[in-house]
């Protein structure tokens, strides 16, 4: 007699509702105050160009140094739910005092202090979602990884259009307020809804006393390193486009919002695609075919004519997203079993790090010629692919008779 399995799939989509709320809220308070940052600092803080990028270096290296951090400590006790509630409340004293405070100096201090404490949220996010997948339905992790990264998703794509809003009916105050509120109810769901997970198991050495499963710290570091070469074109992709279709296209640079439009509307099914695809595919042909195509897009972008090319090249600008930013989370987890907090920790970080890199070459690219820039993130993601190829895993010894 078959046994009917559809309530435990039920009441397993059930557990994951909280967790997908808590990354619905955390991931639209980022949209909301991320992309008018500089704009606050410069409209509302009056802060001359020094300060802003001073305030833009060091707030996003504090992020990287805290999360580090809260990485290491989540993997050591029973705390995750605690670090997410912890990280949900800073955010939303930061914000809401945000939203009065107009001084540098005191914003600076909230930036390197609770700022950089809410931007764990992501990362403990993502690692608590890899537990709690590992101990529910290990087979598909991966899926489930890529599943949550289009609802951060889904909140980038709603949250700019919300705070553009919310910023010509009430100003910033408006705006950090309504971040503090998604915070807020980020901490509720997660303090009420979601169970504390016990300290992931980790791999202990073998009778010969080898090492535990997992990749060596040179591999680990290479892996960092790749992903901050395919992460950094993301952000100066994005920067110099309208400038691009502007100058060298001769298009309207409102044209930019429709290759980013469409870039977003492919990149989620594509997420859960390549998510699906993982239950029968290893994840680094994934990664490696994702590298390979944003080498060609950049390439094709650096060459094109009109904004009409730009389009058509979405779908591989696309997949080569959805392959790094989606299955890499779950890569990088696989690289260190047993420490969720640290793995994703080290994939997140390779963002702001790789968006602190190209600063100075959108820099670059406004005296030599912005097709360069395209150029530039050519040269990176075929860097990141090569380094990648390098870190190709050693076969492991067979145990002895």
């Amino acid at each position: 007699m078959a046994v009917d399995t559809r309530p435990a799939v039920r009441a397993g989509r059930l557990r994951l509702l909280p967790l997908v709320l808590v990354f619905l809220a955390a991931g639209t308070s980022f949209a909301v105050v991320m992309p008018f940052l500089t704009l606050f600092l410069d409209s509302e803080v009056r802060a001359d160009p020094l300060r802003v990028t001073v305030f833009l270096v060091v707030a996003p290296l504090s992020g990287v140094a805290v999360a580090a951090l809260v990485g290491r400590l989540s993997d050591r006790w029973p705390i995750r739910r605690r670090l997410l509630v912890g990280a949900s409340l800073a955010g939303m004293v930061g914000t809401g005092l945000t939203a009065f405070v107009r001084d540098y100096w005191i914003l600076l201090g909230l930036a390197v202090t609770l700022t950089a404490l809410a931007g764990s949220l992501l990362p403990q996010s993502f690692a608590y979602a890899r537990q709690l997948f590992d101990r529910d339905s290990p087979g598909r992790a991966a899926l489930g990884i890529s599943a949550m990264r289009t609802v951060f998703s889904l909140a980038w794509v709603g949250g700019p259009p919300l705070a553009a809003v919310l910023l010509s009916v009430g100003g910033f105050r408006l705006v950090y307020g309504a971040a503090a509120v998604l915070y807020a109810l980020a901490a509720l769901i997660a303090a009420i809804r979601l169970e504390e997970l016990p300290v992931p198991p980790r791999s202990a050495p073998d009778e010969r006393g080898a090492d535990p499963p997992g990749a060596s710290r040179w591999r680990l570091a290479l892996t960092v390193v790749a992903f901050t070469m395919l992460q950094c074109p993301l952000t100066l992709g994005v920067q110099v486009l309208p400038l691009f279709i502007g100058r060298d296209l001769r298009g309207d640079p409102a044209d930019a919002g429709l290759v980013l439009g469409l870039c977003a509307a492919l990149e989620i099914p594509l997420m859960l695609g390549l998510g699906a695809l993982t239950a029968k595919v290893r994840l680094r042909p994934l990664i490696l075919l994702g590298g390979g195509c944003g080498a060609a897009y950049y390439a094709i972008a650096a060459v094109a004519s009109s904004v009409g090319v730009l389009l058509g090249a979405q779908l591989v600008n696309a997949l080569f997203i959805a392959a790094v930013s989606g299955v890499g989370i779950a890569y990088v987890q696989d690289l260190l079993p047993g420490q969720p907090g640290r793995a994703t920790t080290l994939f997140t970080n390779t963002f702001p790090i790789g968006a602190m890199l190209a600063g100075p070459l959108l820099g670059l690219a406004t005296q030599v010629g912005f097709r360069w820039a395209y150029v530039m993130n050519t040269a990176l993601c075929a860097a990141g692919l090569l380094v990648l190829l390098l870190t190709r895993p050693r076969p492991r010894p067979a145990a002895p008779a």
